[in-house]
């Protein structure tokens, strides 16, 4: 049951980033009437929840998965995403956050890569992840003996 459970949070945790990261967040831009400070005020709530939801999503699969160690690859993979998750959780989006707030008070931040590196790490969160769904999906149809 434990083993149903993990998969099923890798994959909703995967077609939440799919939905968020790769569909909503390019596309409420282009909505008639968002200007660029009520997009960045929407998305700051969107990836605050996101994020929020991925920390939980991650506790319920690491419960479900260890003590694994180190020696599979869908070990390795779930702590991959869980350092990209951390990596996301106390680097990245407390920066992105701040340029938002400087947006929305009004001031030009200065350029920076940030951005760009949150779109890297949510594609191999996303890669990972689907990866993760397949083996584990497979593992459980050898168990099953399908």
């Amino acid at each position: 049951m434990k083993k149903l459970i993990a998969i099923f949070c890798i994959i909703f945790w995967a077609g939440l980033i799919g939905g968020i990261s790769f569909l909503e967040a390019p596309l409420k831009f282009q909505a008639p009437g968002i200007t660029i400070p009520l997009g960045l005020g929407i998305g700051q709530l969107v990836f605050q929840a996101l994020n929020k939801i991925e920390v939980i999503l991650l506790m319920v699969i690491l419960a479900c998965s260890l003590p694994a160690p180190l020696k599979n690859i869908s070990s390795i993979l779930l702590f991959s995403v869980t350092i990209l998750l951390m990596i996301d959780t106390f680097w990245l989006l407390p920066l992105l956050d701040e340029r938002a707030k400087l947006v929305l008070a009004g001031h030009a931040p200065v350029r920076s890569y940030h951005h760009i590196l949150y779109i890297i790490a949510d594609t191999i969160k996303f890669l990972i992840l689907i990866t993760m769904g397949f083996l584990n999906l497979k593992s459980l149809n050898h168990e099953k003996g399908y």
